[in-house]
């Protein structure tokens, strides 16, 4: 298969919203590149005694609009491109759904799935002894992303307060509720998605009946127990993770497959499901296509084959612009991952918000704060679509591209 350079695909969205938006020489270089980067080594002792040296990145992409946000990534192909990519995704997504908030990312290159948790901790309280001083309520706030957790940010959190000797909880996001996480983020992602799927039901007038998730960690888990809660409606035929497949195109019970996952770590065995390959879910005839693996996943060489009706991209990054164009030719409602998966970081600013002043939402008033917002934005980004006549992610990107010009712009810096 083809290989695709993230950051040379983010650059290329943000390339055709300004050609869109005919923005100046200076706007578009300022928008295409980060604003700061950073890259470090850490040294890290390890169970056997023996230090190892880490490679770490943080990358401030755009703080236009506000402290950069982004989350932290612990991945053994992290690159710093990937990371590039990621942060521009960041601020753009941020710019959709309105928050006042730039956009960053970070990533540590290990492999978290052979390691204690011991050297897990370390490798945290290493990462933000690196970047302490880059980051702050006012400067950059981090979160969790691939491989890491609330506990990784309680780590986190807790080496940033060691060091600069101040209770600020507000730093990072997706923290444990006991110090200072808020209620309704565990699913958020998901949560925003599943509202977009609404909206594009109800703006398109079509039926959530059955649906398919390419990714099961935390948002595709969710993402399979909040369809039918939300929709009233959907039956689940396929579902794949990292090992294989899965496809029962009678429905897959949500609840049991997520126990299951949780158990063997895999979603294959499953009972009464016949195998099937990540490629052929993304295949499959169904009215909801849930892309929550890694970026890429749906590009020039397969996108003729997607037979979706909505694409809700739960990942960042899942398809790219070559695909984009085909399957906006094919008719297929594609809910872009700057607006479908900003579910995470529009809580993770209600955190910011709640740890701000000590004073915490209910549930269900997150959940109704979420739907808000995110629905909000579903519009803004529809007839954006309708009145230019363009495909749903060019559309987001003009949205979020031009109120970064703008800020930049009454800034003064171009």
């Amino acid at each position: 298969m083809k290989s695709y350079n993230s950051f040379e695909v983010a650059q290329k969205q943000v390339l055709e919203a300004a050609q869109h938006l005919r923005l100046d020489k200076p706007t578009i270089e300022l928008l295409t590149h980060p604003q700061k980067e950073f890259t470090f080594t850490m040294p890290i002792r390890m169970d056997d005694k023996k230090v190892r040296i880490f490679h770490g990145y943080r990358i401030q992409y755009n703080y236009a609009r506000g402290p950069a946000k982004g989350g932290i990534r612990f991945h053994m192909d992290e690159t710093i491109d990937t990371i590039r990519a990621l942060a521009s995704w960041m601020t753009w997504k941020t710019a959709v759904v309105d928050l006042p908030l730039g956009g960053a990312k970070g990533g540590v290159v290990c492999d978290p799935k052979n390691m204690s948790e011991i050297e897990l901790e370390n490798i945290a309280r290493g990462y933000i002894r690196s970047i302490s001083e880059l980051i702050g309520i006012t400067k950059d706030i981090p979160a969790p992303d691939v491989y890491t957790n609330p506990q990784t940010m309680a780590w986190m959190m807790d080496e940033y307060e060691t060091i600069t000797r101040q209770h600020m909880p507000g730093v990072l996001t997706d923290k444990p509720q006991q110090i200072g996480g808020t209620e309704g983020r565990r699913d958020a992602t998901a949560r925003g998605g599943v509202y977009c799927v609404r909206e594009a039901c109800k703006y398109y007038n079509l039926k959530p009946s059955t649906f398919a998730i390419q990714g099961f960690g935390n948002a595709g888990q969710r993402a399979a127990l909040l369809h039918n809660e939300i929709l009233g409606e959907g039956k689940l035929v396929a579902v794949c993770d990292s090992k294989g497949g899965i496809y029962n195109p009678n429905g897959i019970n949500p609840k049991e497959l997520v126990v299951y996952k949780l158990q063997t770590g895999k979603v294959v065995g499953f009972p009464g499901c016949e195998p099937i390959t990540s490629e052929e879910v993304l295949k499959l005839k169904v009215d909801v296509l849930y892309p929550a693996a890694l970026e890429n996943a749906i590009n020039e060489e397969n996108a003729e084959s997607i037979n979706a009706s909505i694409i809700c991209e739960l990942a960042n990054g899942p398809t790219t612009p070559e695909a984009d164009l085909i399957l906006f030719e094919k008719g297929i409602k594609v809910i872009p991952d700057i607006l479908a998966s900003a579910g995470g970081v529009i809580v993770s600013y209600f955190e910011m918000v709640q740890d701000s002043y000590s004073y915490f939402w209910e549930e269900s008033e997150v959940h109704h704060k979420l739907d808000f917002k995110i629905s909000k934005a579903y519009k803004t980004v529809y007839e954006a679509i309708k009145e230019k006549k363009l495909h749903p992610r060019l559309a987001a990107m003009v949205v979020g591209v031009a109120r970064v010009a703008e800020a930049s712009k009454l800034r003064g810096w171009v």
